[in-house]
């Protein structure tokens, strides 16, 4: 993995509307308390994930978890939870339409059973939650997916692309109405086919997948802090998610998918799938779009692709970025009572940082 050389002077100023990340998972109790100031503190609104345990599943959970991280969040951030139903074949339509109605909830979220952490609760047959997609599409509410197969005969680098092809493009035929979320892509094969698609269909970014790429899970040994769900795939499809997420097109907004474990459950015989990027994340995604020569292109991305597809307005206040000629040390790692939180290393120098966000 290279990037190309740095474009903007030391004292560059980039001012934009206060982000949104659109896929944040905070966990709960001690971690909860832990990071959330870090996801409030850069960003005016986020996509909570509900895979919890016991998951989010009925309005009331989630009545109950906004609450939790209201309370965690520091005095003087605004920031608004937006928070999602997690989908099983046992969700009831009616119970999703009155969570919509009431505000509670903003999306519902696909995990196929087994893909990611805490999924074991997940669809095992797409078709089983039919009823619910047809309520949602009726009233509009988005569906988040976690787009990958997890049949045991195939390939892990290869279940983005098995997904689309045997579960998403037929899940969309039956549901034409549905507004869809593919999250976190990670292929070729799913900006490619995001591209293709005129209307209802938009995905997510994250910031660990613009940075690296499968060799960093290996390189020098086995390095359990770059290991995440979806995995990182090759070099090729790494420089299309940095294209595609560059170019300006709204279809691909920011969902940073940071996802807070202890070190000693990333360090283990069987390490957890995740990595913690909120302290870090807008100051590695202004490094890959000033190495991309792309930093008019920055606002879209982190800041208006994504309230637009959600049709929400874009936040009122500013925030401003500056680019120091000294880089600074990642922060260390995060506590939660007994437990240690690693923050991702790009491995690369970091000059830009959030200096400050101003209201309107």
């Amino acid at each position: 993995m290279t990037d190309n050389a740095p474009t903007t002077t030391p004292g560059a100023e980039l001012v934009i509307r206060r982000p949104d990340d659109w896929h944040v998972h905070l966990r709960d109790g001690a971690v909860l308390d832990a990071v959330a100031p870090f996801t409030s503190a850069h960003f005016g609104r986020a996509i909570i994930m509900p895979n919890l345990v016991p998951p989010v599943v009925m309005a009331a959970d989630a009545a109950g978890y906004r609450a939790r991280i209201l309370a965690a969040v520091p005095a003087g951030h605004d920031f608004t939870p937006l928070m999602t139903l997690y989908l099983t074949e046992a969700t009831d339509p009616d119970d999703v339409a009155a969570a919509a109605r009431d505000g509670l909830v903003t999306a519902v979220k696909l995990y196929p059973a087994g893909a990611t952490t805490n999924s074991a609760s997940g669809v095992r047959d797409v078709r089983a939650v039919d009823a619910v997609l047809e309520r949602m599409a009726a009233i509009g509410l988005p569906l988040l997916i976690h787009g990958e197969a997890t049949d045991p005969e195939i390939d892990i680098f290869d279940r983005e692309a098995v997904f689309i092809d045997r579960v998403l493009i037929p899940l969309r035929q039956r549901h034409p109405g549905l507004r869809v979320v593919l999250e976190h892509v990670t292929t070729v094969d799913a900006v490619d086919y995001v591209r293709s698609v005129e209307a209802g269909l938009a995905a997510t970014i994250t910031v660990h997948h613009l940075v690296i790429n499968r060799n960093a899970v290996f390189r020098g040994g086995l390095r359990p802090h770059y290991f995440c769900l979806p995995v990182a795939k090759r070099e090729r499809h790494r420089l299309a998610l940095r294209a595609a997420a560059t170019s300006g097109d709204p279809r691909f907004f920011l969902g940073t998918d940071t996802a807070p474990h202890p070190v000693t459950a990333k360090e283990s015989a069987c390490g957890c799938a995740g990595i913690f990027t909120a302290p870090v994340a807008l100051a590695c995604l202004a490094h890959v779009f000033e190495a991309e020569g792309a930093l008019d292109r920055f606002e879209g991305f982190a800041s208006r692709h994504g309230p637009a597809f959600y049709g929400l307005p874009v936040n009122d206040a500013r925030t401003r970025l500056v680019r120091d000629a000294a880089p600074y040390t990642p922060p260390a790692p995060v506590l939660a009572r007994d437990d240690a939180i690693a923050v991702f290393d790009p491995e690369f120098p970091l000059h830009w940082r959030v200096a400050d966000t101003q209201p309107t």
